[in-house]
């Protein structure tokens, strides 16, 4: 499978064109339930071997993943499941999910998460105890991502997010597994830098992937934004003109990117690549991706970029 051909122009050339470039390159998308024409588009959009994260919806039967992920495994993706350790009832009910993503879709990826529950169904409570049990590496799992928050955490004070942060990662290193960071995805660039910065000066360097929202409409992105928690920096969207912009009805975080890739200039905050949750749509957010991903984008004074010609974005 290769990425369609598209009519874009030639990349630019220039320092920030190829930060830009360089920071998107192996970026990642979230997907919810795609339907097959979903699938499809998306293999028209992306390279193989892309990595398709794999929502869990609490209020869907946990086999449906399993389905995703045979469907995104057989179109050439490489799927990583979300397994929300508060949904399930029991160890055994979770074990045979994993033995199945490992049998069925070969799936040797997972983000471990607690979920969004208030009380857990079964036994766990955390994504730690998930880690720690073992399950994993058993079913042939070889690496978890764990979940960041550059902008703090609705109900959780700074300090136990970083116990919480610290304990995954030992537990996954006591237990052989490789380990990367995904963000929660968030409106502004400064909470990022300093988020990578922090994690590097606490010694954390494991690889992060940085959440953000794909290409989508502004109310729609005003609405996931409060109902993922991050409202404070939401009210702050419509005052951030690059991401605020609205292409063809669609607010893109170009400029955050931009300032993201400048910082990272040169390896300074580690080994740093981005994650998209595509609530405009997996194919469009993947298609507007990859082309900035490729260059073809055009700087846009001191603010963010847009990707060349707007008939990229689907």
């Amino acid at each position: 499978m290769t990425a369609a051909a598209s009519p874009l122009a030639p990349p630019r050339e220039g320092a920030e064109y190829t930060n830009i470039a360089a920071l998107m390159g192996g970026f990642s998308v979230e997907a919810t339930r795609p339907s097959a024409a979903e699938v499809a588009a998306l293999q028209q959009a992306v390279p193989a071997g892309t990595h398709v994260y794999v929502t869990a919806v609490v209020t869907r039967p946990s086999h449906e993943s399993v389905d995703t992920a045979v469907a995104l495994r057989r179109a050439g993706f490489e799927p990583i499941p979300h397994i929300a350790v508060r949904n399930f009832p029991s160890v055994a009910v979770l074990d045979r999910l994993l033995a199945r993503l490992a049998d069925e879709a070969q799936v040797r990826r997972v983000l471990a998460v607690g979920g969004d529950r208030d009380q857990p169904a079964g036994f766990f409570h955390a994504a730690v105890e998930l880690i720690d049990s073992g399950l994993l590496g058993r079913r042939g799992i070889t690496e978890i991502g764990i979940a960041g928050y550059p902008e703090g955490h609705p109900r959780l004070p700074q300090l136990e997010l970083d116990r919480a942060l610290a304990a995954k990662i030992d537990a996954a290193q006591q237990t052989g597994l490789a380990i990367h960071i995904v963000t929660q995805f968030g409106f502004s660039a400064e909470p990022i830098v300093r988020f990578l910065a922090r994690l590097r000066d606490l010694g954390i360097d494991q690889p992060v992937r940085v959440g953000l929202a794909g290409p989508t409409g502004l109310a729609s992105l005003l609405r996931y934004a409060r109902r993922c928690g991050v409202k404070a920096s939401a009210q702050g969207l419509t005052r951030q003109a690059g991401l605020a912009r609205q292409v063809f009805g669609m607010a893109a975080p170009d400029a955050i990117i931009r300032i993201v890739a400048n910082a990272c200039v040169g390896g300074a905050l580690g080994d740093v690549m981005l994650h998209f949750f595509a609530f405009g749509g997996t194919a469009a957010t993947a298609r507007w991706a990859n082309a900035a991903a490729a260059g073809h984008i055009a700087i846009e004074g001191s603010e963010g970029f847009r990707v060349e010609p707007p008939a990229a974005m689907g």
